[in-house]
């Protein structure tokens, strides 16, 4: 073989980032399919290759014969004498094939776009396989071009797609921006491995976290739940393995600057840092900051918590839109319920005046109002608020039982419900008339201390009374200043 090939061979190599042996069995193969357009048998063609000569060798093994009927398998003996002198009848003997000039160019053309396709896959092999190995970790790349509003990201030697869904709400790009991401997956595709990048997913937060605060990195700060609306907020739960370290000191650094750089990172998105508790009450309370919880009363059958915070805290605990609780609970794992202090002190009295033991429904004997006792449930009204699927797990109540119980609380709590709503309005009605009364009162006693004043205005007595002659004077009094000032 020429140098110059096995140059092209070995650039060919270093370039795609393939070993040389896999290029040289490329182009061996790329040989063998120009070879079976020309011989219609190639099952006994092999390749040699001489590293030291840099020459790769086509053989054709053949059978010596006395006469060769079949020339693709067999030799005549005088043939092969011409090769070898002690080749003898039965003997297999090796035939070099220059196929530069028994193929002609139109195969060896074939053959060089067949080594061009076959390198192409084993690049796409390549690629895929490295990159493969490398789902869920952080990449970083170039911003290649926007193509209908996905993000191309040149990863080196391969390129990554960051689709519209995956990307933060209002976040820009320009063409050579430097980018993150995570590797969300990689897809086999005729043109080549499909890598799907992202950024709104929340393990491209924990990665970015990990990149930015070494003790996470170490596996002494663990990040035990992230929920997130990307570009908006997020909350993030730590824990330290180790007492002397504050999770959240640690992760938000020295006047900020560990979460500030993953704040720009992230289009400013806002993050809230938790510290992780096993006590899902004491959790769910860190979880509702920046306002304070002043009582937690936890479900646990329905998985759910109301929680009361204080009455002027109300909008902070429930935030925007009710973003704050509903990232508190996507990160809890708890439904949360969030009340101010006065509503859950009306909601607790109405409760307590409405409260009706579950023994008193019917149809719920002395064994059922245990094991529902056993799993808390001792009133009607938290019959009706427990889902089915939660009670049949308590062991002797059946779906059939456990659908007519829930039924039944249901009618009787809405039956309850209507009555106290009732009274209700009575009251609210009798205290209407009982301050319109009080008002009516009061009217009719400025009234009476009206006349009185009359009355009393009326009864004044004469001596106290000015005279006519006073006035008058007081009028030639007051003629004669006003001449005066005339003058």
């Amino acid at each position: 073989m020429p140098f110059d090939m096995v140059e092209a061979i070995t650039l060919i190599a270093r370039e795609k980032n393939l070993d040389f042996d896999a290029v040289l069995e490329t182009l061996q193969a790329s040989l063998l399919a120009a070879a079976k357009k020309k011989y219609n048998y190639v099952d006994n063609i092999t390749f040699k290759f001489d590293r030291k000569q840099n020459d790769l060798v086509m053989i054709a093994t053949k059978k010596v014969v006395e006469e060769s009927s079949d020339p693709n398998m067999e030799v005549s003996l005088g043939e092969a004498k011409e090769i070898d002198a002690e080749a003898e009848v039965g003997d297999e003997i090796d035939i070099y094939i220059d196929y530069e000039m028994e193929f002609g160019r139109n195969a060896i053309a074939s053959a060089k776009q067949t080594l061009v396709q076959k390198v192409r896959e084993a690049e796409r092999d390549r690629v895929y396989e490295e990159f493969a190995d490398k789902v869920g970790t952080l990449v970083s790349g170039v911003v290649q071009q926007i193509d209908k509003g996905s993000v191309i990201v040149n990863l080196g030697r391969a390129e990554g797609v960051v689709p519209i869904k995956e990307q933060i709400p209002r976040e820009k790009f320009r063409q050579g921006d430097r980018i993150r991401a995570y590797i969300l997956d990689v897809q086999r595709e005729s043109r080549g491995p499909q890598i799907i990048l992202s950024r709104v997913n929340n393990e491209f937060l924990r990665s970015l976290f990990a990149l930015e605060v070494p003790e996470i990195y170490e596996k002494i700060i663990e990040i035990r739940g992230i929920a997130r609306e990307p570009g908006e907020r997020a909350k993030v739960a730590v824990f330290s393995t180790d007492d002397r370290i504050d999770p959240v000191g640690a992760c938000v650094g020295i006047k900020g600057v560990r979460v500030q750089s993953i704040v720009r990172e992230l289009n400013n998105e806002r993050i809230d840092i938790v510290p992780y508790s096993s006590n899902s009450e004491v959790f769910v309370s860190r979880a509702l900051a920046p306002a304070k919880v002043v009582n937690v009363e936890v479900f646990d059958l329905e998985g759910k918590m109301t929680v009361a915070v204080e009455d002027e805290k109300l909008s902070l605990a429930i935030g925007r839109n009710g973003q704050n609780a509903r990232l508190a609970s996507k990160l809890t794992g708890w439904k949360v319920n969030i009340l101010s202090e006065t509503e859950y002190n009306d909601a607790r009295r109405r409760e307590a005046e409405m409260l009706v033991p579950v023994g008193q429904l019917d149809g719920v004997g002395a064994k059922i109002e245990e094991r529902l006792a056993e799993a808390d449930i001792g009133s009607v009204q938290r019959l009706a608020a427990t889902q089915v699927e939660m009670l049949v797990k308590i062991p002797g109540i059946g779906e059939k039982t456990a659908e007519t119980l829930v039924e039944k609380a249901r009618v009787f709590v809405k039956e309850l419900e209507k009555e106290y709503e009732r009274r209700a309005k009575e009251e609210v009605k009798a205290k209407a008339a009982e301050k319109a009364e009080d008002a009516k009162l009061t009217a009719e006693d400025v009234f009476e201390d009206d006349a009185e004043f009359v009355t009393e205005v009326d009864d004044v007595p004469e001596a106290m009374a000015p005279s006519l002659e006073d006035v008058e004077d007081e009028d030639e009094s007051t003629t004669k200043v006003r001449k005066d000032i005339d003058d």
